[in-house]
Parts: structure tokens; C-alpha cells; sequence
């Protein structure tokens, strides 16, 4: 939508997202292939809504008042910027029913360490917004009574810009990570060309 500066994504009440719903998961396993082929759809389908978010050419907010869990810490991992309450607590449970998080945590590994990764992948405890904040896997942390307000003129303010660069620069920095140094000035040299070219500056 031409008209979308900026896509700010936010659960409902105090839930985030609490990931893929595990009893729908656990009725599928009395297929005669246990499940298989609805998994391998179920979490194919994710894995590509996953990738679509996190190279979205708008800028994308993630707004955490609360739980969020294993492919719901994916998704908000996924965006670019993640705003969170005292209220949002953060878990890759997966140890804990007997499973591992293996994809929630492509998406978890762009934004933190090896060692908080493994900490959150191994433990399967929740970690609160102190916690993650130091692991930066989220940008900010306001109170619940602010955090709607703060995130919604943040936003205000990164739509009221030039949004073509926006678009066009993000894409390159988040292409030329995977580069080489040489590459990836070759790469991003011709678009912050295009930024001065751009008759909106």
C-alpha cells in the first residue's frame, strides 16, 4: 500500500504472540503420516511469512506488552525495531515440551549473541525486558501506560519522511550483511547515489 510509511505489529490484550498452537499440532499427529505433511506445510508457510517480514521494504515495529514465545519471538525478532513494556517477557520454550526451537531461532539469531541464543534455546525460561534489552534483542523499553504513545509517534515520525530511501536503503544494508567489505560498498554505493537523485529530498 502506497499510502503505509511504516507497519506497526501488536497482540492483543497482553499475549503478543505465543507461537503455533500445539493442540491444533497435537490433533494432526493421529494422521496416518503422524503429522508430517501438515508440519512441513505448517511451518514452511511461517518460515516464508518470517522472511518476508524481516526483508519488508517498509520499516517494521514490533510493539510488546507482554508474552511472547518461540515462533511469536521469531516474528518480533523479525522486524526491525521491537519496543516492549516492564509487562513483555520473552521465551524459546521448545526444551521444556520435549522439543528444541530450531526455527524460531533463525529468526531470534539476527538479533543477539551466540551466548544469550544458547541461553534462551537451552534454559527455556522466559527472560524479562531487562534481559533482553541488554541482549538488544528489542531497542526500548517504556512503561505500559506510554508505550502506545511512544511507539505510535515514533512511527509518526519515521512515515513523515522520505519513504523511497527508506525502502530502497533498508533493502541494500540488509542485502550487503552477507557481503564482503568490497561488495558491499559496490553495493551500496549506486543506491545512496540514487538517495541524492531522489526529487523528494
Amino acid at each position: 500500500n502506497p499510502d503505509t510509511n511504516v507497519v506497526i505489529l501488536n497482540g492483543a490484550g497482553h499475549i503478543f504472540c505465543a507461537g503455533h498452537d500445539l493442540k491444533e499440532i497435537a490433533r494432526n499427529r493421529t494422521q496416518p503420516d503422524h503429522g508430517e505433511a501438515f508440519l512441513t506445510e505448517l511451518f514452511t508457510d511461517c518460515a516464508d511469512m518470517m522472511q518476508k517480514l524481516a526483508t519488508f521494504p517498509k520499516p517494521t515495529i514490533a510493539m510488546v506488552d507482554g508474552i511472547t514465545t518461540a515462533a511469536g519471538l521469531q516474528m518480533m525478532a523479525s522486524c526491525d525495531l521491537a519496543f516492549v513494556s516492564p509487562n513483555a517477557s520473552f521465551c524459546l520454550p521448545g526444551v521444556t515440551n520435549g522439543g528444541f526451537c530450531t526455527t524460531p531461532a533463525v529468526g531470534v539469531s539476527r538479533s543477539v549473541g551466540r551466548k544469550h541464543l544458547m541461553e534462551l534455546l537451552l534454559s527455556g525460561e522466559a527472560k524479562d525486558a531487562d534481559w533482553a534489552m541488554n541482549a538488544s534483542l528489542v531497542n526500548r523499553v517504556y512503561s505500559s501506560e506510554t508505550l502506545t504513545q511512544e511507539v505510535h509517534t515514533f512511527a509518526a515520525t519515521l512515515a513523515s519522511r522520505n519513504a523511497a530511501p527508506i525502502s530502497a536503503g533498508k533493502t541494500a544494508v540488509l542485502t550487503q550483511l552477507d557481503m564482503a567489505l568490497d561488495q558491499a560498498y559496490a553495493h551500496a554505493t549506486p543506491v545512496m547515489v540514487s538517495h541524492f537523485m531522489d526529487a523528494g529530498r
